[in-house]
């Protein structure tokens, strides 16, 4: 990896991180998109990121503890964006075509 990186390519190098987990050491790998939204959904849950970490590890269902974190927070965020357009769709008048009727 260069030294000359830009922000851009910082932000998507994975980063290695060492977390406690259940009293634990551990390490994982994320980009850092994935290390600071982890961190947002845990501070928007009030909840520590060791807390946040260790409930994804209980519920995984991969063996890898950096993938179940990407796939967390991925789904996390589809289903705000799939809440968001439920949300949408039914403040906005409906689009479908009703065909004029007989004069």
């Amino acid at each position: 990896m260069r030294n000359d990186q830009s922000g851009d390519e910082r932000e998507y190098a994975v980063v290695k991180r060492s977390v406690v987990v259940g009293g634990h050491k551990t390490s994982v790998s994320l980009e850092d998109a994935f290390w600071t939204s982890l961190k947002d959904i845990a501070i928007r849950r009030g909840m520590t990121l060791s807390t946040q970490i260790a409930s994804i590890d209980t519920n995984r269902k991969t063996s890898n503890l950096s993938s179940a974190i990407r796939l967390y927070v991925l789904e996390h965020f589809r289903t705000r964006a799939a809440s968001t357009m439920l949300i949408g769709e039914r403040q906005m008048p409906s689009t479908r075509f009703v065909p004029p009727g007989p004069e």
